[in-house]
């Protein structure tokens, strides 16, 4: 038995493990072929992620989506690079908006360099993107674009917050939709369709991806109160610390309304306050962690996990449909 990829993924044939390992291979090199600069400052601070690991969950979806087809097609590998991209540089952005001092487990782009260079080489990282997806055709640039305005729209009403009316949980699962849900969705496409597979396939690659993507990000939600910063990259309780209100959160806020609890309506109270205090911080961590809230934002990713491996039941069977099917499960597992 064999291993594809961060995740763990147990992969029983050797030419779905070549194809994607050579894949995913090609797609490193690109990227750091498309974060070199003239300017050695640029080239540091746009490798800065690149070097720094992470899990390339998305080049990964490129390459086992791409399995549908021919794996080996001239945009596949860019199509990667493409999708890679656009998240690295949505990381400097996003780390300047949530004020983060660690990710990938090293410093920040904005803790070394400041917020402007942080944001300017996030600006950088989508032009490289734009430009490596100029060469994939008008058709690839315009579900792009249209994945990089839902990922946007997203961002805003995260932090516009929900209308007057609107559940709030309803409002932050449609935000993760579109933050994340939208690229995922895009990975899993580009790697179908630039492998020539049929559009039935296509279409069914991108469900699937839109609800993994969902998925992927309420683990991370979870990851950011339950992990250390050793399992997950990055400071923990960093969204809880700067207000970002992720489901557990949403959860416990909801649970307070409806039953006024006096421990509930504490906690509420205690995340309300000012969590720049390391104490008050780490006590709203535990506090959180112990709270049945985290348990039900478990039980809300299984359930979109599931909805992701259910899109794959039209699709042929073998090696690479059964790979995708391990990723639900190994999104699962990170919020376990």
């Amino acid at each position: 038995m064999t291993v594809v990829g961060p995740f763990g993924l147990s992969v029983r044939d050797q030419a779905l493990e070549a194809d994607v390992q050579t894949g995913l291979a090609a797609a490193e090199a690109g990227l750091l072929d498309a974060t070199k600069s003239d300017v050695p400052f640029i080239t540091e601070a746009a490798q800065h992620l690149v070097l720094a690991g992470g899990k390339r969950f998305r080049p990964l979806l490129v390459m086992l989506a791409a399995q549908f087809g021919d794996p080996y097609a001239p945009g596949v590998v860019p199509s990667a690079v493409v999708v890679e991209l656009t998240h690295l540089a949505t990381l400097y952005h996003d780390d300047v908006m949530d004020e983060a001092d660690v990710r990938r487990g090293v410093d920040s782009a904005n803790t070394r360099w400041g917020n402007s260079i942080a944001v300017l080489t996030g600006d950088f990282l989508f032009a490289r993107a734009s430009h490596t997806l100029a060469d994939l055709g008008p058709e690839a640039v315009r579900i792009q674009s249209e994945a990089f305005e839902r990922l946007v729209t997203g961002q805003i009403l995260e932090t516009a917050g929900p209308m007057d009316g609107r559940d709030p949980v309803d409002h932050y699962l449609d935000v993760l939709g579109g933050k994340t849900g939208s690229l995922v969705a895009v990975a899993c496409r580009f790697g179908a369709m630039m492998s020539g597979a049929d559009e039935s396939v296509v279409d069914t690659l991108t469900q699937y991806g839109e609800r993994l993507g969902v998925a992927f990000q309420l683990a991370d939600d979870i990851l950011d109160i339950a992990s250390d910063s050793h399992e997950s990259g990055k400071t923990p309780g960093t969204d809880l610390r700067e207000g970002v209100p992720t489901l557990p959160v949403l959860h416990l806020r909801a649970a307070a309304a409806a039953h006024g609890r006096p421990e509930d309506l504490e906690l509420v109270a205690l995340i309300d306050s000012d969590l720049s205090d390391d104490e008050r911080h780490a006590e709203a961590l535990r506090r959180l962690r112990a709270h049945p809230a985290l348990e039900q934002a478990r039980r809300v990713t299984v359930r979109y996990a599931e909805e992701a491996r259910a899109m794959l039941a039209p699709l042929p069977d073998g090696y690479a449909k059964a790979a995708l099917a391990e990723m639900c499960d190994a999104v699962v597992h990170r919020a376990g």
